[in-house]
């Protein structure tokens, strides 16, 4: 991981919002012990105050990621993810041709640790779970896949309207669509054609978006962060446009 540091989309008295780093973790975790570096010690050290989350991203997942700057702050905020009332969206590449604009609810079992869980005393049920989606861009490459002499791929936008763990992974495997870098939900062979001719070695999932209304002065707030070199790269290669309207209304 880069030592640089972390990029500040927003900041004011009573939050600070960065753009996560594919690859690393929010905060420190005994499920990894190997990593060194994470956003929370990152950016505390980097504005030289503590610093609180309200949510969260998934290590491979880069974009929006928000903090408070004071527990009171962060007692204000966290109604508004609980109660769903944050509007997200994301970007990702996925395997196959969407053609068509939908809407998937499809409700989750909630994915349990094997160490961390294992003592749960009931086995986790199904929640509700909806994602919005949209096509951007589509594309066929000469490259062989299995037993097709050729590969597709689609650049989506997508709007989670709930927060489920692995939520937008896991709908897009649902949908035959998964998204490329996955290495849980996805499609190992789609993977490795992107590592192969396009050098990308991670998730291409990213939040580019989140608004939420201000704990403080009760005002809108919209935040954007952009896209990274690797995403860069690959839609270049894909002869794609990079994204440049916003996904919420």
């Amino acid at each position: 991981m880069s030592e640089q540091p972390l990029s500040i989309l927003y900041r004011d008295e009573s939050l600070v919002v960065v753009n996560k780093p594919a690859g690393m973790l929010v905060h420190r975790s005994w499920l990894d012990k190997g990593e060194t570096r994470f956003v929370m010690q990152t950016l505390r050290d980097q504005i030289g105050q503590h610093v609180y989350p309200l949510h969260r991203l998934d290590k491979p997942t880069s974009g929006v990621l928000v903090f408070a700057l004071s527990s009171e702050v962060a007692s204000l905020m966290m109604p508004q993810f609980a109660q769903g009332q944050i509007k997200k969206a994301y970007y990702a590449v996925v395997r196959g041709w969407i053609t068509e604009a939908g809407r998937l609810d499809y409700p989750l079992v909630e994915e349990q640790d094997k160490i961390a869980d294992k003592k749960a005393s009931q086995p986790p049920t199904a929640k509700p779970a909806v994602t919005d989606y949209q096509p951007l861009a589509s594309v066929e490459l000469p490259i062989a896949t299995g037993r097709y002499a050729t590969s597709r791929y689609s650049l989506v936008a997508m709007q989670p309207q709930t927060g489920r763990k692995h939520q937008l992974r896991r709908h897009m495997h649902h949908l035959s669509h998964p998204i490329i870098g996955d290495t849980t939900h996805g499609d190992g062979r789609h993977n490795r054609v992107f590592r192969e001719h396009f050098h990308c070695h991670q998730l291409l999932l990213h939040a580019n978006e989140m608004q939420f209304i201000h704990p403080v002065s009760a005002e809108t707030v919209k935040v954007q962060a952009p896209l990274d070199t690797t995403w860069q790269r690959v839609l270049s290669a894909l002869e794609w446009d990079v994204p440049c309207t916003t996904s919420l209304a």
